[in-house]
């Protein structure tokens, strides 16, 4: 129970009303679940709801089997959940340094992050703000590998990106999943996302519309569209 982050039956609201409902999920530290489905179909919702952005309407969350419903942004992230926002979210005007040690408990931990990215060593006292977007998702990757999550929640790592620089960068989520993080990754690129996951959700019209293995859906493509559609 230590090593699960759950989800039972988790709806999350805005406005009027839910924009996904029902939703229940384990994940595993070292597992990738892949998340997908169309645009608005609420996915940014629910990983917002259990990273603590914003608060879910109905169900529980569970971290290691304790509830943490009621629990702060900062309280869950304390607890292991680091959760990787759309967007490409760094400090600009700190160093790539600077902003890994927001992170990293000690010198080394920043160098082995480092170790990750090459191509940041030569950027390293260089604010963000004068790195290109390729090199700031790897600043806002390093610093989750400084972090050692239990479990990471990204959304979206491709957005804005060209696909030579994000096919460098994703084969990193499979590295800090070796690394012991459970991954949930929302992706647009559905086909990446479910070749790195081993289990697979896919979200339409606010419902679930698809569990269950990754390389399973992957494989039939029929399936796969059906559940876009919601059907």
């Amino acid at each position: 129970m230590s090593d699960t982050l759950e989800l039972e039956s988790v709806t999350v609201s805005r406005g009027a009303g839910p924009v996904i409902s029902d939703v229940s999920l384990t994940l595993r530290r070292g597992e990738v679940l892949a998340l997908v489905g169309p645009n608005g179909a609420g996915k940014t919702s629910l990983i917002e709801s259990i990273s603590g952005v914003i608060p879910h309407s109905a169900g529980t969350i569970r971290l290691g089997g304790d509830a943490i419903d009621k629990v702060s942004r900062v309280t869950r992230a304390r607890r292991g959940i680091v959760h990787i926002e759309q967007g490409r979210a760094v400090f600009p005007t700190l160093t790539v340094r600077e902003n890994l040690s927001l992170t990293a408990r000690t010198p080394a931990e920043v160098d082995a992050a480092i170790a990750q990215f090459p191509e940041l060593e030569k950027r390293i006292d260089a604010p963000t703000q004068l790195l290109s977007g390729g090199e700031q998702q790897m600043v806002v990757l390093a610093r989750a590998f400084a972090a050692k999550p239990k479990f990471l929640l990204i959304d979206e790592m491709s957005l804005g990106l060209a696909p030579v620089v994000f096919t460098r960068l994703f084969p990193m989520v499979a590295t800090l999943a070796e690394q012991g993080a459970g991954v949930l990754l929302v992706e647009q690129f559905t086909e990446l996302a479910l070749g790195l996951a081993s289990e697979a959700i896919v979200v339409a019209t606010g419902h679930v519309t698809y569990q269950g293995d990754a390389a399973a859906l992957k494989a039939d493509p029929a399936v796969l569209h059906r559940a876009y559609l919601g059907s």
